[in-house]
């Protein structure tokens, strides 16, 4: 062993090593914590957001689209997850409960 590493390097090197696995712990703790804060909570609050915006769908409420459309709420189907936007008097679209992003206050449609 001396000819590669000194004594002294070598004895220091053995000795440091049994409080390093709990250093470890706790810096995967401070991770997991930092990871959760930072990731897992604010996604899972902007999912409990959208599903409550969902569940609140109602007919005569207007919305926004993912993809952009502005239209009226004209029917809610509760057994299947589509309701029908009106986007103007003529127009009529069938879309999903989950692809929409907001509630609008209303005469947005007439404001636009």
């Amino acid at each position: 062993m001396s000819l590669f590493i000194s004594d002294a390097h070598a004895q220091a090197a053995s000795g440091g090593a049994a409080g390093g696995g709990f250093e470890m712990l706790i810096m995967l703790g401070v991770f997991g914590l930092i990871f959760y804060f930072m990731l897992y909570r604010p996604q899972a609050k902007r999912v409990k957001e959208h599903k409550n915006l969902v569940a609140s769908l109602g007919k005569g409420d207007e919305v926004l689209t993912q993809g952009g459309m502005v239209g009226k709420i004209s029917k809610v189907s509760d057994e299947k997850d589509f309701v029908e936007l009106s986007l103007n008097d003529s127009t009529n679209i069938i879309v999903q409960k989950s692809s929409i992003s907001a509630v609008l206050p209303k005469g947005t449609m007439k404001a636009i």
